[in-house]
Parts: structure tokens; sequence; C-alpha cells
């Protein structure tokens, strides 16, 4: 098995740049560490200054060009939450040279936003939905309405109909013990309504910050120090914080993968500077100095370009340059 730079990755600049715009959420998912996060010292309700996000989306445009292969909006919150969300997305469309994608919850969309949301040009809208029944839906998406979100993206997918089906519509699904059941009913929902596609994700501990019971697998892995094998992150992707930070890692929620402010840097001198080539060193010879990476059991849920499972990074990529 080779690991490393190939195929779409490449030492010059990351294949995908992750954008958290907000640290705010209006739902508690179980799956997700933003109810412990709010809780902790670190949280502080920040919002991504838009200069930050203009001056990343220039850099794509520049460092970027052919290599990116997109900008994803999601956060450790909710991104429609930030009140620039829209301009942002609209920027990083028009300017960018690449695709755009925005995860969202789909709870704070009305006949406007969505209007809205689909004249900036997204290039693809991916709901977090996470279950088919109403009973599962409150279990698992805490504080959220599934009759309000189902509703939501069905008026959506019927807009986007309308002005041409110039965004990709997809729902997903985190599988775990409290809905697995629901899969398939969940699939054939959705794909009876037409939309671009179903993805059915992994769980992750985001970390190990999350300890699921089914995780088992994840962690019986983990404690195998022979099996383990590199983290695809570090030769993939950087993440832009809406502290304003950049950080190694999509799954840190505690700023423990934080690099540098990115007032003061650029994301091609971090991505080819030594912090990065050390990290996936690490990596590569499983000998950890990096105390974040060595603890976490998330790393068997990365997909490496040669893998017959493929990634969320590598299902998103597909749809995207699909022909419509």
């Amino acid at each position: 098995m080779k690991y490393g730079f190939q195929s779409h990755l490449t030492e010059s600049f990351p294949s995908q740049v992750m954008v958290d715009i907000t640290e705010v959420c209006n739902l508690g998912c179980i799956h997700c560490t933003h109810p412990a996060f709010k809780l902790s010292e670190i949280y502080q309700k920040s919002m991504l200054d838009p200069e930050l996000n203009k001056k990343m989306v220039d850099e794509v445009s520049k460092n970027g060009l052919n290599l990116t292969k997109y900008i994803r909006y999601t956060s450790n919150g909710e991104p429609l939450v930030h009140p620039k969300s829209y301009e942002m997305l609209q920027y990083a469309v028009e300017n960018s040279g690449t695709k755009v994608t925005l995860t969202t919850n789909g709870t704070l969309l009305n006949e406007k936003k969505m209007k809205k949301l689909l004249s900036t040009g997204l290039h693809m809208i991916d709901i977090s939905i996470d279950a088919f029944s109403d009973e599962i839906y409150e279990k698992v998406r805490v504080g959220g309405n599934l009759n309000v979100t189902r509703k939501n993206v069905l008026r959506l997918l019927e807009l986007n109909d309308e002005v041409g089906h110039k965004t990709k519509i997809i729902v997903s699904f985190v599988e775990q013990k409290e809905n697995s059941h629901e899969i398939e009913i969940f699939k054939e929902f959705w794909n009876r309504h037409s939309v671009d596609e179903v993805l059915i994700r992994k769980l992750h501990t985001n970390s190990g910050s999350v300890q699921k019971e089914n995780s088992n697998k994840i962690n019986q892995l983990y404690d195998k120090k022979n099996n383990r094998r590199p983290c695809l992150y570090p030769w993939e992707r950087v993440v832009l914080t809406a502290k304003g930070k950049l950080s190694f890692c999509p799954t840190d929620w505690f700023g423990k993968s934080v690099l540098h402010d990115f007032r003061e840097t650029t994301i091609k001198k971090v991505w080819s500077g030594e912090f990065y080539k050390d990290l996936r060193n690490q990596h590569l010879s499983n000998n950890f100095n990096n105390q974040f990476c060595k603890q976490c059991p998330d790393w068997c849920n990365t997909s490496w370009p040669q893998d017959d499972q493929k990634s969320y990074a590598d299902l998103v990529e597909k749809i995207l340059y699909e022909e419509i």
C-alpha cells in the first residue's frame, strides 16, 4: 500500500480547504462534540472574519488553481448562523476558481433564504439529516424538527429545479447505533425525491472526544499499533477555523491542532512548512511526538486513493465533477 503524495494529493497545496465559519450551532446532535464544546473555555461563539474568508479564497485562486478540488464550508457549528454566510459563499464561488460546497443541517432555511442560497452559485449543498422517522431524528439531532427539515429540503429541490438544477443537492446520514435500522428506508425516500446523492457516512469519534458504543471497532484497531496506518488528512486538507487559525485536523474541536494565525501567514507557507513535513513523517513511521494524532482513533476512517472503499471527500469530488 502506497502512502504519501499521489493522485490528486500534492505537496504544493491542499486538495481540500475546509472552512469553519462559526462555532455557534442551533442543535445538539448526539454524535457531535458541540454540546461538550459549548461548555469548554475555548468556546467563544466565534464568527469567521469575512476578510479572512476573502484572503483564503484569493489564495486558493492564486496558489491552489487546478490543485484544490473544492472548498468545503462546514463548521464546528451551523454555517448559516453566520450573518455574512451567503456573501462569503458567493465570493468563494465567483473568485476561487474551484468548486464550493456547503454542509448544513437545513433547519434555518425558509423560502427567501433558499432562493438566496441557490443564487450564490454553490456547486453542492449537503444537508445532514441522519434519520427517517421523527422519533429517531429527535434522539439524534437534539433540538431539531424533522418535519421542518424535510419540508425545507423538498422545497429546496423544487427551487433548484426551477433555476435549472445548477446546484447538486445531497442528503447525508451518519450511521450509529440509534439510527442504523433506518438506512434503507432513508435511502429509498430521498432517492425517490431525486436528490443527487444519498451519502451514508461512518461515525467518527472526533479525535477521541466522542466515545460511542459503535466505535469499538475503531478503538480495537487503534489499540493494535502494528495495524495503524497513516491518516490521510496531513496530505489532503487544511482547516480555516472560525477564530481565523489554520489547523491540520477537521475533527479537532479544542484547538489542539492549530498551527498558525492565518492573519500572519499563508496556506501555501504552512502546507509546505516544516511542521507538516514532520507530521507526515510521524504518520508514515507510526512514531508520534504529536500527542493529538497519537491518541486519535479516527485514522482508520480515512481512505487513500487506492482504497476500494471511498471516503466522503472522494464521493463529494465524484459528485462535483460529474455532469449534471
